[in-house]
């Protein structure tokens, strides 16, 4: 079985487009900071729930983070019941 990287140049990006570090990033998503590190340079893959923080954190798709969509507008959420 084939393991491909998650792709990261997205999170970084959009962490230096807000002018955040990675250990703000990774306070907010209860990570220390070298996990979030080797998140975002492709070292680990990060769990779907990361995923979806990441996605709700920047208000954007996880579809955009994982570069299957140029558009970062996000789609409508279901509100939680």
């Amino acid at each position: 079985m084939k393991y491909e990287r998650l792709p990261y140049e997205r999170i970084r990006n959009l962490r230096i487009d807000k002018n955040l570090t990675q250990e703000d990033i990774a306070e907010s998503l209860n990570l220390k900071q070298n996990t979030y590190s080797q998140y975002e340079i492709g070292v680990l893959r990060y769990p779907i729930e990361v995923l979806i923080k990441l996605a709700k954190f920047y208000d954007t798709s996880v579809d955009y983070l994982l570069e299957l969509t140029d558009n970062p507008i996000p789609y409508e959420r279901k509100r939680a019941k």
